[in-house]
């Protein structure tokens, strides 16, 4: 039973992936709002309760592999259960986030509730690269010192983000995110790096080597003040520095 625990996790991470899926999609017309006779646009409460379910479920995937190594349970079944409820909550519930924030950027333009799906549509690759990274991740045998392609737990954390900048009324997010070409080029950029060959980070500190984890090391100092002073901007911000991290030191990683 004991063995079972880290599974267990990996279950409960898929339940908050659910729910996340749940909350985004239960907005109705919460979008659209009147004031004075005026028609106005919000960003509905349950999306932003989505996101945190979704940061919910990225805190569990990190205790369920913590568990399986310090309870020595790892096991292959383990390896396909957490790939799976990856999908949902790093795959879809992010994907929906997107086709959100992009259906609340062309009403804004517009001033119209009625959207065509197909323009929405693109928001769905975020899903299809995450299971592809995912499936990609399970046979790849050089994802063992670091990834080949941006994790999407990572790229999850950062669509998550997004509507908690609109909540708490970031002024560059309500400037950038409700324009759909801003989203558009963050979708097709953070797809293409997750099913990219780039070598990326891992952020697994493997040697006591204080060179071998300059890079981890960067990292972890700069997102502690990022965090502090930017708050949920920061998340987008650490992630463009993960990957510009992961360029400049590539060739140590191939080496």
């Amino acid at each position: 039973m004991i063995r079972q625990i880290p599974n267990i996790f990996t279950l409960l991470n898929l339940v908050f992936g659910c729910i996340a899926v749940i909350l985004i999609l239960q907005v109705n017309d919460s979008m659209v709002y009147m004031e004075e006779g005026q028609m106005l646009l919000q960003l509905p409460e349950n999306i932003m309760l989505g996101s945190l379910f979704i940061f919910a479920a990225g805190v569990v995937d990190f205790l369920d592999g913590f568990l399986a190594r310090w309870l020595k349970a790892a096991s292959d079944m383990g390896k396909q259960l957490d790939s799976l409820c990856d999908a949902v909550s790093f795959g879809v519930a992010p994907s929906l986030i997107a086709y959100q924030i992009l259906k609340l950027g062309y009403m804004r333009q517009s001033g119209a509730t009625d959207i065509l799906v197909w323009v929405l549509l693109p928001s769905l690759l975020v899903a299809c690269a995450a299971v592809w990274r995912l499936a990609k991740f399970n046979i790849d045998q050089r994802q063992t010192i670091h990834f080949r392609g941006v994790p999407t737990p990572i790229t999850a954390m950062v669509f998550a983000s997004l509507p908690l900048m609109l909540w708490y009324n970031v002024t560059v997010a309500n400037e950038l995110l409700t324009n759909p070409w801003v989203v558009y080029a963050l979708i097709l950029v953070t797809a293409y790096l997750m099913i990219s060959d780039i070598p990326i980070l891992s952020l697994k500190i493997r040697k006591t080597d204080l060179k071998q984890n300059t890079p981890l090391l960067i990292l972890a100092g700069a997102s502690v003040l990022l965090i502090i002073v930017f708050q949920w901007v920061s998340i987008l911000m650490i992630y463009i520095l993960y990957v510009l991290l992961s360029l400049l030191f590539r060739k140590k990683m191939i080496a």
